[in-house]
């Protein structure tokens, strides 16, 4: 059986940098950081399960964060390696993953607020912090169910960034609803993920953490669990950003990875 393969954008030469896209997104994403970079680093940026141009999410089980290191593995072998791995919210959790499976490719981890969800679940039992996305997905999920994707896309995306989804042109509405299929593939890898805090408390590679100001708990419970972990991370929080920076506030963010590659290179 073929190994699927991901769309990948590649720009630049140099050092490797591969960056990892959130839930509801795609590798175009990273366009304004693959801009800046090109310059002296090759910049590569693949699209996850079932987002943009990559193989859609299996149909015979549920994925998890092991199938996307699986999916990218390819790319993070490429000329460059030990790459540089940014990530954010679920390509965060990817980037841990790939870090913990293969740490000789990976020279430093790069992440904004990376949403392993299992472990603030398994360190203190609901009610806890992630309780807000938790009861987000099982609305979306209840949504879905009933063949509305495009609600389920909006009560997603809106909890991560209030008022979003009224601001999102409706060109392109319909492939935030199209994104919403893969809810039950996110809800397993993110909330379903069986390694503990300890695995990933013994990466010791270079690690900038950045945080919004404005993130819901949702996503800063993962961080505060890690960062006790990782005493070595370098921690960067935006107070005026959410936990979309990424993607609303791109130069900010930006300009704090380039940073932190410079000091790395």
């Amino acid at each position: 059986m073929q190994r699927p393969s991901p769309y990948v954008r590649d720009t630049g030469s140099g050092p490797g940098v591969v960056c990892l896209h959130c839930n509801a997104s795609a590798s175009g994403q990273w366009k304004a950081l693959a801009d800046l970079l090109s310059g002296s680093y090759r910049v590569l940026a693949p699209d996850l399960y079932g987002s943009g141009k990559s193989p859609p999410c299996p149909t015979d089980r549920l994925i998890t964060l092991s199938d996307e290191v699986a999916l990218i593995e390819p790319v993070l072998r490429t000329p460059g390696a030990p790459v540089f791995l940014v990530g954010h919210s679920h390509g965060g959790a990817v980037a841990m993953m790939a870090a913990l499976l293969h740490p000789e490719l990976v020279r430093a981890l790069i992440l904004y607020e990376p949403s392993v969800f299992a472990l603030v679940d398994a360190h203190t039992p609901p009610p806890n912090g992630v309780d807000g996305i938790r009861n987000t997905v099982t609305a979306s999920l209840v949504a879905l169910d009933a063949g509305d994707n495009e609600t389920a896309a909006r009560i997603f995306i809106d909890f991560w960034n209030p008022g979003s989804w009224e601001a999102t042109p409706v060109d392109r509405r319909p492939m935030l609803a199209r994104s919403a299929t893969n809810l039950r593939h996110w809800d397993h890898s993110l909330f379903g993920e069986t390694t503990p805090l300890a695995a990933f408390a013994k990466l010791r590679m270079p690690i900038l953490c950045m945080m919004g100001g404005k993130s819901p708990e949702s996503g800063h419970a993962v961080a505060r669990l890690l960062l006790p972990e990782w005493p070595h991370a370098q921690v960067v929080e935006f107070p005026e950003l959410g936990h979309m920076g990424p993607v609303t506030h791109p130069q900010m963010v930006n300009a704090e990875i380039a940073k932190f590659l410079a000091l790395h290179r």
